[in-house]
């Protein structure tokens, strides 16, 4: 491949930014054009790679001046496309992993100010280093960017308590699709002065301005954090153990996850290493975790007593609590080995949806009834942050089927499973976004409305349709 011709906006960009940070040659630009999951590479004039937000706004004066689309990226590590240009090569990805610098925390106020580019584990140790908590996290946290959380509304396993990065974020610093600067960074709390602008930024995936940074919540270190293991035999057990969890320990409760026993065939298979805590294999898991505000003493017994009684009405057929550090590790370690078992599987169809709560164990044996009559001895790799009604509920070629060939049925598998999913309420998107990948889904799912609402706000907001083109919308 040969190098991208030179032209006017990438002359005017390295005299902005400097040259060693407008990379054009096919070597320096590959890593930024290839999606998280390596099934598509796009194209772009040039990567471009600011330092500061007036560097970034400078940027998007030049792309609005010369009519180029610019598509933002964090970490990259989105699943749904929305992070990587298309393959025209019309467009020019800014990168914002430059703006790494963690601006403020403040104690009192329980808030810190970090730029868009800064590492979601960066912010957790430096919230650590605080004696604080941020307390966001997911399995891509040492390589997503704050900024890619915010602009997905990204969840994680700790949304039961703390809810999504937008119930974590305060203020947005924003460069607008005019290269304008908008600034929220006051870390209130209350601030009830008209429209909400904050709230219009995240989650819209850079199609309508570019975030920078961003005010977000810090919490109290928990005294003590215990995690459980427990084996069911169905989800609508787990329903249920997780509304009596929620009775006894309320905000103590600050995961609930669930994961069936093909999830967990898949980690050992791929994780020989892996200690997998009961002697015989159960058809459903739930991973509990209290975070306590009293002592690891009080988390410990609480916890015992709750699936005690778990165990004593049948609801629960064996569980084992985490007497150490070591030992917690060692079960979130099963949840989160679980994407990568099945990348060293083999390709999957993936699916990130959101339920009504108390529709859960309906969908799933609806829709698990479903796919087998349709392809029959597919396997269900369901798992996912069941107290917040989120599952990934991905499906793997039967044993005999080549994953290539299966693979091939995705808008078959897609159409039951969302269309499952609109039937029992639900969302075709809980925490990855549109991007691409859901793009036309959407329309099948939103109302027309709804879509109509969302073009006006694009259309106000980016008229020449220069942030994140061909994304969501």
């Amino acid at each position: 491949m040969n190098a991208l011709p030179e032209n006017a906006l990438v002359d005017a960009c390295r005299a902005l930014i400097g040259a060693a940070h407008v990379l054009t040659a096919p070597g320096d630009t590959a890593p930024y054009l290839i999606d998280q999951r390596r099934r598509f590479t796009g194209n772009a004039l040039a990567v471009l790679r600011p330092g500061d937000t007036d560097e970034v706004a400078g940027l998007v004066r030049l792309c609005v001046q010369h009519r180029v689309a610019i598509v933002p990226q964090g970490g990259n590590t989105g699943l749904v496309l929305g992070s990587v240009p298309d393959s025209s090569g019309n467009a020019v990805v800014l990168s914002l992993n430059r703006l790494n610098r963690i601006r403020a925390v403040d104690i009192v106020n329980n808030t810190m100010t970090a730029e868009a580019g800064c590492i979601l584990q960066t912010i957790q140790e430096s919230a650590a280093g605080h004696g604080r908590l941020f307390p966001l996290s997911l399995a891509a946290q040492g390589t997503c960017t704050i900024g890619g959380n915010l602009s997905t509304n990204a969840g994680g396993t700790g949304v039961l308590r703390y809810g999504n990065t937008r119930d974590l974020c305060l203020g947005l610093e924003v460069v607008t699709a005019q290269g304008e600067i908008f600034s929220s960074l006051r870390g209130l709390r209350k601030d009830n002065t008209g429209y909400d602008l904050r709230g219009l930024f995240i989650g819209a995936e850079g199609t309508l301005g570019i975030i920078t940074a961003a005010v977000l919540k810090l919490f109290p270190q928990p005294k003590a954090t215990v995690t459980a293991l427990a084996a069911l035999r169905t989800p609508q057990q787990a329903l249920t153990l997780l509304t009596m969890a929620q009775d006894r320990c309320g905000a103590a409760l600050t995961a609930f996850e669930l994961m069936s026993d093909a999830c967990l065939q898949l980690v050992r298979r791929h994780f020989p290493a892996s200690q997998m805590p009961f002697s015989e294999p159960h058809a459903q898991y739930v991973l509990l975790e209290l975070s306590d505000s009293e002592s690891e003493a009080h988390a410990q017994a609480l916890l015992q007593q709750v699936l005690a009684d778990a165990l004593q009405a049948a609801l629960v057929d064996d569980a084992v609590v985490a007497g150490s550090l070591t030992q917690s590790l060692s079960l979130w370690a099963l949840r989160e080995q679980i994407s990568d078992a099945q990348a060293r599987e083999g390709k999957n169809i993936k699916h990130d949806v959101s339920l009504p709560i108390s529709r859960i164990g309906d969908f799933i044996n609806t829709t698990d009834a479903l796919l087998q009559q349709r392809f029959p001895g597919c396997r269900m790799v369901t798992f996912g942050h069941l107290g917040d009604g989120n599952l990934h509920y991905n499906v793997a070629a039967p044993i005999d089927v080549d994953d290539n060939d299966f693979v091939a049925s995705q808008s078959a598998i897609n159409l039951i499973v969302h269309d499952s999913v609109d039937r029992h309420g639900g969302s075709i998107s809980a925490e990855h976004g549109i991007g691409v990948l859901k793009r036309e889904e959407l329309r099948r799912y939103k109302s027309p409305l709804e879509l109509q609402l969302m073009r006006n706000i694009k259309q106000a907001l980016d008229p020449l349709n220069l942030m994140n083109p061909g994304k969501v919308l």
